[in-house]
């Protein structure tokens, strides 16, 4: 069964997402079930039914995004994008894939570079998508533009560490 994430929640379309406290719908790839993942958390979410870890998708922005990804204990996967960005339109359910063959061992963490300038600075994304892994709160790699899924895939692999 492959991942199933709620994007109206995830773009922040709906804007109803803000704060440490947004939950992110995501469907557990094992039963079926549609579990709320906190962005922030302790630990590996687990399906509320069958107790199998789910993949760890959320958002953050500049607000939150200390506290949701350099505070992580695990490999943090950063997808900079836009939502008018065909090619990060593209590249979004390859990460999401990937998030879900690596349960357990990366978080990915879309970051809206519109609604999120700040970050968009500081990660000196001049082009996107450029997606970044991070481990203890440091950039160790960067991808710039949309490769193939299989060499995003590779990419997300290779850097996990």
């Amino acid at each position: 069964m492959s991942l199933k994430v709620d994007w109206g929640a995830l773009t922040g379309v709906d804007d109803d997402y803000h704060g440490l406290m947004a939950n992110n719908v995501v469907v557990c790839p094992s039963c079926g079930t549609r579990n709320r993942v906190p962005a922030v958390a302790s630990g590996i979410p687990k399906c509320a039914n069958c107790k199998q870890p789910l993949p760890w998708v959320v958002v953050a922005d500049d607000l939150n995004f200390d506290e949701v990804a350099d505070s992580s204990k695990m490999s943090v996967l950063v997808d900079l994008w836009a939502p008018w960005c065909g090619p990060c339109r593209q590249v979004g359910p390859v990460l999401e894939a990937a998030a879900n063959e690596h349960v357990g061992k990366v978080k990915l963490v879309k970051v809206n570079v519109d609604n999120s300038p700040q970050l968009a600075q500081r990660f000196d994304a001049r082009s996107i998508p450029t997606m970044l892994m991070m481990r203890n709160g440091q950039t160790v790699a960067r991808q710039v533009g949309a490769p193939s899924a299989a060499a995003l895939k590779a990419w997300v692999s290779n850097n996990l560490g």
